[in-house]
């Protein structure tokens, strides 16, 4: 099969490269063929078209023919995090029908309703942070993350059932995230085997099964005991009804709310890290950023803080610079068609590279820069920004997400008196599916925060 733009590079050092430096390994592939190419990687078959071109991008995600398809089998690599039932690894009629199943509970009305929440957990966590010492900000907002899940999507509030998520979801997670060695077991199926609970995939296996137990324990029990008046996705899910009237099985709640829990902790706790570092590292958008949290006045209402028009342009450019996900899911070619001037035959895997078209100098001048201005100056389309996927395969969650991102920052930036602990630059690094800080962004409080209305008022805890 002819397939556009194969790179040269050994296949096997390709695939290397894909598991351990994503980033390095598009940059020097898009220098060699701007728009599209065909690389060798683990995880999705061996050979898959990437395209960064918008226009590329929208034919694969939207095209009127449905000359491209999901693919279960394309998207197995997820199957052990997320199960055989997940919205993830549906495909067609199943896939269409299950999005409308799921779509209410991250209806905008319903992100009202965890504002107040989402501002108390960040008060609360970083309440109990050391001044004048340095810490992990992705640590922190992997706490904060944790706890929206656990109360937002789960409705955990407290009891030993809580706790024992509340240890055990951050240790599943970076069991598999923590370097890009142990991710690479989710590329390679051969070395997912149980050789005990020392081992990193029998560990996981283990912890997995710990999981299982408290998610189907805890859908048994408030199946007895469902109210119609709680608001936390778990409990919306299990009184969601399909257009026959059938309700979701256990099954299938506890892959949803896996596929939530992996989506929902690292990536956005990443998302928000990348975002604070960014703020701090530019003292004009710290300042510009204060000053439009200030206009709101002492203790805003959340929808007021989610529609400021600055603190959006930080968010947006901040998911440009380092995507949640640097690619979309993958699509099959299901009939001839051409892209960019390639014909590309059925079964062929393409896939849309969020990072590389966040990247394109001819959308984002000087993209390397850190420019929120560049989101107030124009509108992007859906095929040009799209930092939570596209399409029918967009992220379900994103709503929650962005609402999430905003909260947190807004709290913490108007709050709390911050600077970088390290001055020097953060790199990106694999972790699972995602691309995070290498090293966390170590910052420091220096005190608590007041605002004034003529002027910005410090209070700074001296050095001990």
């Amino acid at each position: 099969m002819q397939l556009p733009n194969r790179l040269k590079t050994p296949s096997f050092l390709q695939k290397l490269q894909w598991i351990f430096d994503p980033i390095k390994y598009m940059k020097s592939a898009v220098q060699q063929y701007p728009d599209i190419f065909t690389g060798e990687v683990v995880g999705f078959g061996d050979n898959l078209v990437f395209v960064n071109h918008p226009q590329a991008i929208k034919e694969i995600l939207i095209n009127d023919r449905k000359a491209f398809a999901g693919s279960s089998k394309a998207n197995r690599i997820l199957q052990p995090l997320v199960g055989n039932s997940s919205l993830l690894v549906l495909d067609g009629e199943s896939h269409k029908q299950r999005r409308q199943l799921l779509m209410p509970s991250f209806h905008g009305e319903r992100m009202r309703a965890y504002g107040q929440l989402i501002i108390n957990l960040t008060e609360n966590i970083f309440s109990q942070l050391p001044l004048n010492k340095p810490f992990s900000a992705l640590s922190t907002m992997q706490a904060i993350s944790l706890q929206v899940i656990l109360q937002a999507v789960f409705g955990f509030y407290e009891g030993e059932r809580c706790q024992q998520l509340k240890h055990l979801i951050p240790t599943l997670v970076m069991e598999l995230f923590r370097s890009p060695f142990i991710s690479s077991f989710l590329f390679f199926p051969s070395l997912q085997r149980d050789l005990g609970s020392l081992t990193p995939w029998g560990k996981f296996l283990r912890l997995r099964e710990q999981v299982d137990e408290l998610l189907y324990a805890e859908i048994a029990e408030r199946r007895q005991h469902l109210l119609p008046d709680r608001i936390d996705i778990l409990s919306l899910l299990m009184l969601a009804r399909d257009e026959t009237g059938k309700a979701m099985t256990d099954q299938e709640l506890r892959d949803e709310v896996i596929d939530l829990m992996i989506s929902g902790h690292e990536t956005t706790a990443s998302a928000m890290t990348w975002g604070l570092y960014w703020i701090l590292h530019k003292p004009e958008v710290y300042e510009k950023l204060l000053q439009e949290l200030d206009s709101l006045g002492d203790s805003p209402d959340p929808m007021k803080i989610f529609q400021l028009p600055y603190l959006t342009a930080v968010c947006n450019e901040t998911l440009r610079i380092y995507p949640i996900a640097i690619m979309t899911l993958p699509r099959v070619v299901q009939e001839p068609v051409e892209i960019l001037g390639h014909r590309l035959e059925p079964g062929t895997k393409v896939i849309g590279c969020i990072y590389l078209a966040h990247q394109r100098a001819d959308l984002y001048p000087q993209p390397k820069e850190f420019k929120p201005e560049r989101f107030l100056e124009r509108q992007f389309s859906p095929y040009e920004f799209l930092p939570f996927g596209g399409g029918a395969r967009g992220c379900i969650g994103q709503a929650l997400a962005t609402f999430e991102m905003k909260l947190v920052l807004a709290t913490i930036i108007s709050r709390y008196q911050l600077s970088l602990a390290d001055q020097r630059a953060e790199r990106p690094q694999r972790r699972g599916l995602v691309v995070g800080p290498r090293n966390g962004v170590k910052i420091i409080i220096t005190g608590r925060r007041m605002r004034q209305q003529s002027s910005t008022a410090m209070v700074t805890t001296p050095t001990l």
